[in-house]
């Protein structure tokens, strides 16, 4: 536990609290979290991000206080007038987006960093930083409870409660620890949450083109490296014949990962200046140094990276480095499934037009 941090959240009064591009659960849930325990305190408070709270997450107590980045003075004001800006779940400003990450750097405010991610960058002023916490809510719980543990209230016990779920896989990745489940009882219990129903509310609201894109993204799928890795990828032409947009893809990378044999998972999500690379593995496989060769970073075992190529240029990329991350491939299975397998898989979640 880090004394300096929560020592300069109590010392100071105005706050700009902030996270990384296109928000999960961790960071929208970890923002809130630390949003209601400063408020609670009598702080004045501004929770900013460069992009909207995902439909998914809407419903959490006080997520309609997440404003959009607009540039407007009133948001440029409160980077440059805080006294102190959070930066939570994301340790880089290429990830607040430039649109953010321009007024948090220019500010003469502290920066505080919350976060579980390897390689922060150099300025923040302040940081509590753990890389083995399961999620960031974890290190904002630790802190909210080392200032008084009865603060915690059903609104700040649901928004982490959230982050913990959501950054965990539901709770089995390997970063969940005896003191994970003893942790997410301690919410439950605080804000009086039904799991299924947060569950439900996260997970299980997707329309019909969510289902097609996936069926038309498993098609994609292939196995590299002697089965070891597997890849899909979503292009341009099929987030539009879907009417669905790159939050639709949130999960689909876990796919791959579900085959047996498979120990690392590639997601490639064009857009329209350049494509993401979404990396998951198991174990000891891990893809940060992978992600970070195209500048990005993450955790051990999740991480990501945006690279300005098109998508074919980027799979090509990404590929040709594999035998370096997971090891020299074996030609009778580079080619990946057969169309056999292919059809099948795709026909699992195939919806009728």
């Amino acid at each position: 536990m880090d004394h300096h941090v929560l020592r300069a959240l109590l010392d100071r009064d105005r706050f700009a609290i902030t996270t990384h591009v296109r928000p999960d659960g961790d960071a929208i849930g970890s923002q809130l979290a630390l949003g209601h325990f400063l408020r609670n305190l009598g702080k004045d408070v501004a929770l900013i991000n460069r992009d909207p709270v995902p439909d998914n997450y809407a419903w959490m107590p006080g997520a309609a206080l997440i404003e959009e980045f607009s540039g407007s003075i009133e948001h440029l004001g409160w980077f440059a007038d805080a006294q102190a800006i959070v930066v939570v779940d994301c340790n880089v400003s290429d990830r607040l987006g430039k649109e953010v990450a321009g007024p948090v750097l220019d500010s003469r405010a502290c920066k505080i960093l919350i976060d579980h991610h390897t390689d922060p960058d150099a300025w923040f002023d302040l940081v509590y930083r753990r890389e083995d916490a399961a999620a960031t809510g974890e290190l904002v719980f630790e802190l909210i409870c080392s200032h008084d543990p009865d603060c915690v209230t059903r609104e700040m016990a649901m928004a982490l409660y959230v982050a913990l779920m959501t950054d965990t896989g539901s709770f089995r990745f390997d970063s969940v620890t005896p003191a994970i489940h003893r942790m997410a009882s301690d919410l439950l219990r605080l804000g009086a949450i039904s799991p299924a129903k947060v569950y439900g509310a996260v997970y299980e609201t997707r329309q019909r083109h969510w289902a097609r894109l996936l069926g038309r993204a498993l098609g994609t799928l292939s196995l590299a490296q002697g089965g070891r890795l597997g890849y899909m990828y979503v292009s341009r032409s099929m987030f539009a014949a879907h009417g669905a947009d790159s939050g639709d893809t949130e999960g689909f990378v876990e796919y791959p990962l579900a085959i047996d044999g498979v120990e690392v998972a590639l997601l490639f999500t064009e857009s329209a200046r350049g494509t993401k690379i979404s990396f998951r593995s198991k174990g000891t496989r891990f893809v940060h140094q992978w992600a970070k060769e195209f500048g990005g970073g993450g955790h051990r075992n999740a991480a990501g990276a945006y690279v300005r190529r098109n998508l074919d240029e980027t799979i090509q990329a990404v590929l040709a480095v594999a035998d370096r991350f997971v090891g020299p491939a074996e030609p009778a299975r580079r080619h990946g499934l057969d169309r056999q397998d292919q059809a099948y898989l795709t026909s699992l979640l195939e919806v009728t037009r």
